[in-house]
């Protein structure tokens, strides 16, 4: 039994989105849905997993204003009616697992029925930023509740703290403007790779797995240095880890990676998918594939 996703969507800006995290969750949110054939009603929880937004907003929470827009329940919530609720999530490119985490509650415990996260990151655009590093990209991953031997499992935390030091975003003053800059390590790919390496064996650990007997790795980010670095720490090739293809998407980055390895995964495949992000803080969770995305 377990959470299982039905189905993925990734999108890219077009030129009047490329400043908008709020256009591109959106977009991707309506594409997931009409897909999946899930009226946006349907849905009783929308979590947020992105983090570079328009204008470099901290509020309202961005999942509210995407529920507002695909008209899931927008209006005021009615006693004893069905209502969507939503809130943002701030993991960095371990969101998405860490919103696929707390679905899995809700849905384990049968509160929900229907659930849809979604990740989008953009340029805050009118000079808000010194050099943004990644792509204007948003995804989505609708997920539902199964009673069969399919879902993902635990999610296996490591947190190899740095103070920051191996990446940073910070947000401060300049020209009277809210500049958001970047710093990052000389070391980041191999911090990474030894942290979701940890969360990995962890991961297996409690499935009592080897790893010759999982199908493929999903990780994120998607940058090429931390892929071999990961791999080499695992001992297997560097094409048994599935990235997305764009290696500079951030928070959509596993949703990605999920979308591009799925044409591969059959009936019952295992997949560990493994996010790495700043602090440092990874995570992985064994995902059984069902047999297809859009079975309901």
């Amino acid at each position: 039994m377990g959470t299982i996703i039905e189905q993925l969507y990734v999108t890219r800006a077009g030129w009047l989105s490329r400043h908008s995290a709020l256009h591109l969750a959106v977009a991707a949110a309506k594409s997931c849905l009409e897909q999946a054939g899930c009226r946006p009603d349907e849905l009783d929880l929308l979590l947020n997993a992105g983090l570079y937004r328009d204008r470099n907003l901290g509020e309202p929470a961005l999942a509210a204003l995407i529920q507002d827009d695909i008209g899931a329940h927008p209006e005021d919530p009615h006693t004893g009616e069905h209502g969507t609720f939503s809130f943002d999530i701030a993991n960095g490119t371990c969101g998405v697992l860490t919103a696929l985490q707390i679905v899995d509650g809700f849905l384990r415990s049968h509160v929900i029925e229907r659930a849809l996260v979604v990740a989008s990151d953009a340029d805050p655009g009118h000079r808000l930023s010194e050099r943004f590093p990644f792509s204007a990209v948003g995804g989505a991953a609708l997920c539902r509740w199964t009673d069969d031997e399919y879902g993902l499992g635990p999610v296996q935390w490591v947190n190899n703290l740095d103070g920051g030091d191996s990446f940073r975003a910070t947000v401060s003053q300049a020209d009277n403007r809210n500049v958001l800059r970047f710093n990052e390590s000389d070391s980041l790919d191999d911090d990474y790779a030894a942290a979701g390496y940890e969360a990995v064996a962890a991961c297996l650990q409690q499935a009592e797995l080897d790893l010759a007997e999982v199908d493929s790795i999903v990780a994120a980010p998607a940058c090429p240095g931390f892929r071999s670095a990961l791999a080499t720490k695992l001992g297997i090739p560097s094409s048994r880890v599935t990235v997305a293809e764009d290696e500079h998407i951030h928070t959509a980055a596993l949703i990605a990676g999920l979308e591009r390895d799925e044409p591969r995964r059959s009936a019952g495949a295992r997949t560990i998918l493994v996010a790495v992000g700043a602090g440092v803080t990874a995570g992985a969770a064994l995902y059984n594939a069902p047999p297809n995305r859009t079975a309901r």
